[in-house]
């Protein structure tokens, strides 16, 4: 698999982007400092530890009872402090981890719904996904335990030098003659796994991809009988997922194990050693250690050794949530349009619409003119049809209506003010759309015709569905308007969705409707149904019919002919037919022929 070169997730560049995800943490900053206080407390608690047991064994040593009962209580009240702070710490870094990460998930989502339609031309709908999900589950784990810990080991280290050399600074120096070897490794060790996790990483987000992609296009892959060549395909992403996953186990398990072996030859090393400057205290006192303080270093370099060999594998985590923090960051640097994120205000408009020589080429393909020259007014409660060949154009056209695109040149008014005069939520909530592909929802029928509404009554919904001509199916469901109808409205017919799409849109009662080419795929019964419901559903609205059957728009008031998006014909279905060698007349010629 040809694999993108990653950047470092070390930069300059990823790092300021990373420190951004800190403002997620805010809002429970004092939650965050209670937890780090505590880590504190626990951290100094546990190196606490090895010096209150060398006083006991030394204590032992010269008999004195007393003293060893007072650590020993000592102790008993320091396990007491550890085990407290460390319940707080996991529970406060905890609430702060999930609360800011579904904070950071909340603001991810409402940018992704906010993103306009060229960022989705971009980005795959699997690729989004695992953002929001495994990148995010990924910083969970990196707030609740790697950044405590990461902070446990460099305060660990230090203090535990410092004992040290308190203890026996000869000792000491003998044993830092080991750690840059160990630090060397883990510099070597470290880049090399950081680059195998990126790696998996990227190829977890390739096998959702295709799970994404496959289940979204269910009904292809099961018509096509391509399930073999899905499931090669999600076999071949996983293969290479594990394939990589095994490297990283490997080398880690060999980084892991190198370290645990040089650590373990130190310690014993420093026991040896240790011990023959036991001898030479007890031959002459002053000159060495007592077992005490051999026992208090042995434990501080145990805590050090560990540390060290800690800190290399939570450096690896935390490159990969950098990693996976910069790819969150990218996604919410990108440009979103000016919607409202509550109900928009209601407006009036007639619904005069007028394009004035609008030139359009897609972001992602600025080189190809779809548009060019594109004029036209449609007056309050009209009725236009657009016509021509699949790829002329009349599709984009609806999605200008809609604001989903800016014309590269040329101006959209809609009642006689730019289209960017209104507020953009505001003007689409007094449109409504009915396209050829209708998306429902995965709930029930109810639901989905109430999304042209939220909030409608009964009696509305109601009422919607029957003059959409949906009732004549509804009712036979048994739980009628509660019927779930399945992922993308996989459990109804192709006109069966057209019907609630359309109540949909009569729940809307919108001011301009636009029918991108909503009756071209049913069949002549469940065509006669819906074209009774639009002309019900069109009747004193300002209407835009994208057609592919003319039969459907002999009545409009006025009908544009467009051909490699240019207007080459302009007139009534009456007018158009009289054109010779006219666009029109030979479309109408080719379907007449065909029935």
């Amino acid at each position: 698999m040809k694999r993108k070169k990653n950047k470092n997730p070390l930069s300059k560049e990823a790092l300021k982007k990373s420190m951004r995800i800190f403002k997620y943490i805010k809002p429970y900053r004092v939650q965050f400092f209670l937890g780090l206080l505590v880590l504190l407390v626990s951290t100094v608690a546990t190196l606490s530890f090895p010096k209150l047991l060398g006083g006991i064994m030394d204590a032992v040593k010269i008999s004195s009872n007393e003293t060893v009962t007072q650590l020993v209580e000592v102790l008993i009240v320091l396990f007491l402090v550890i085990g407290i702070s460390s319940f707080l710490r996991i529970y406060l870094f905890g609430i702060v981890a999930h609360k800011s990460l579904a904070l950071l998930k909340t603001k991810t989502y409402e940018h992704l719904i906010s993103s306009p339609m060229y960022f989705f031309s971009k980005h795959r709908v699997g690729e989004l996904s695992s953002r929001i999900s495994a990148d995010i589950s990924l910083l969970q784990e990196t707030f609740t335990i790697t950044i405590a810990e990461l902070i446990r080991q460099l305060i660990t280290i230090p203090v535990g030098l410092f004992f040290l050399f308190y203890i026996s600074g000869r000792l000491t120096l003998f044993i830092l003659a080991i750690i840059p070897i160990i630090a060397l490794i883990g510099i070597f060790f470290g880049k090399f796994i950081k680059k195998l996790s990126v790696s998996a990483q990227d190829d977890i987000t390739e096998s959702n991809k295709v799970v994404d992609e496959t289940l979204h296009g269910i009904s292809n892959v099961k018509a096509y009988a391509n399930e073999f060549f899905e499931l090669l395909r999600y076999k071949k992403s996983i293969h290479q997922s594990v394939e990589t996953s095994i490297q990283r186990a490997k080398w880690r398990g060999v980084f892991i194990g190198l370290i645990l072996f040089i650590a373990g030859s130190a310690l014993m090393a420093i026991i040896w050693y240790g011990l023959h400057m036991v001898q030479q205290n007890d031959l002459k006192p002053g000159t060495g250690i007592t077992v005490g303080e051999l026992v208090q270093f042995a434990l501080y370099a145990s805590f050090i050794g560990v540390s060290f060999g800690g800190t290399a594998d939570l450096f690896s985590q935390l490159q990969k949530s950098i990693g996976a923090t910069e790819s969150l960051m990218n996604i919410l640097e990108e440009e979103i349009e000016p919607i409202t994120l509550q109900k928009p205000n209601s407006i009036s408009i007639d619904g005069n619409l007028e394009f004035k020589n609008v030139y359009f080429s897609y972001p992602s393909r600025r080189d190809i003119e779809v548009l060019k020259d594109i004029s036209f007014r449609l007056d309050k409660g009209k009725l236009l049809a657009f016509v021509g060949h699949s790829g002329a154009g009349k599709s984009t056209i609806a999605a200008l209506i809609f604001g989903f695109y800016k014309p590269t040149n040329g101006i959209i008014t809609i009642d006689g003010k730019e289209f960017h005069e209104y507020h953009i939520s505001e003007i689409r909530s007094q449109m409504a759309l009915v396209p050829q592909e209708v998306m429902l929802f995965g709930g029930t029928i109810r639901e989905n015709i109430e999304y042209g509404k939220p909030g409608a009554t009964e009696e509305e919904i109601f009422e919607a569905a029957k003059q959409a001509n949906a009732l004549e199916f509804i009712e036979r469901f048994p739980d009628k308007l509660e019927t779930i109808v399945g992922d993308r409205g996989i459990q109804l017919s192709g006109g069966q969705k057209q019907r609630i799409a359309i109540a949909r849109a009569i729940l809307r009662n919108p001011s301009i409707l636009v029918l991108d080419e909503a009756t071209s795929a049913l069949d002549s019964e469940s065509e006669r149904l819906v074209q009774e419901a639009l002309e019900r559903l069109m009747k004193g609205r300002t209407s835009i019919v994208i057609a592919h059957r003319l039969s459907t728009i002999k009545n409009a008031d006025t009908i544009i002919v467009i051909d490699n998006g240019k207007i080459k014909e302009v007139g009534t279905h009456a007018e158009l037919l009289k054109k010779d060698n006219g666009i029109y007349k030979n479309l109408s010629n080719i379907q007449l022929a065909a029935v």
